[in-house]
């Protein structure tokens, strides 16, 4: 099953790269939600290679699931593989540059099972496709928000950053 969004952010594109590059960033706010996190690899700098083994609790049950970033192209694209038992998963975040200081920012997540329960699992998932489809637009377009804040943080130079009023970004279309 694939997903897909855009969302046009007005920051550079090098900015939403580093954004999405912080691994430190999501690694504390995914323990903040209750995941356990843990890295696998040596790697003292980030780029393919870097991995981590996750715990998190879904439907009741403790999943793990291990990460590995597969392309890391500074400031284009960062694409990640997943694997857990009844899953491979691939998440790719695509940077477009759009003009000087606005970019656009693919998100492609695509879930392919490994097991004959997770081909029952995401077949009985694309009964509700639509209103999945509509929760991962509305998270892509929320992450776009927040990125464009943290750079209307950054650009002013204050800790909140007071964005303008004018809409900072535009969900664009799925495809």
């Amino acid at each position: 099953m694939k997903f897909s969004s855009r969302v046009d952010i007005a920051a550079p594109a090098e900015f939403v790269f580093d954004q999405i590059a912080d691994f430190a960033s999501f690694e504390h706010a995914a323990r903040r939600r209750g995941v356990s996190l843990r890295r696998i690899d040596a790697l003292a700098v980030p780029g393919p290679g870097m991995s981590w083994e996750v715990g998190f609790h879904f439907r009741g049950r403790l999943r793990q699931l291990t990460a590995e970033i597969i392309r890391f192209e500074r400031p284009a694209a960062i694409d990640y593989s997943g694997k857990s038992h009844g899953f491979e998963l691939l998440l790719s975040l695509q940077i477009t540059v759009l003009a000087p200081g606005r970019s656009r920012l693919h998100v492609i997540l695509d879930a392919r099972p490994r097991t004959l329960g997770a081909r029952l699992l995401l077949q009985s998932a694309k009964l509700g496709r639509s209103r999945l489809e509509r929760s991962f637009e509305e998270r892509v377009a929320t992450f776009g928000a927040a990125l464009y804040t943290r750079f209307a943080a950054a650009r002013s130079g204050t800790r909140d950053g007071v964005a303008p009023q004018a809409q900072p970004w535009r969900r664009g279309s799925a495809g």
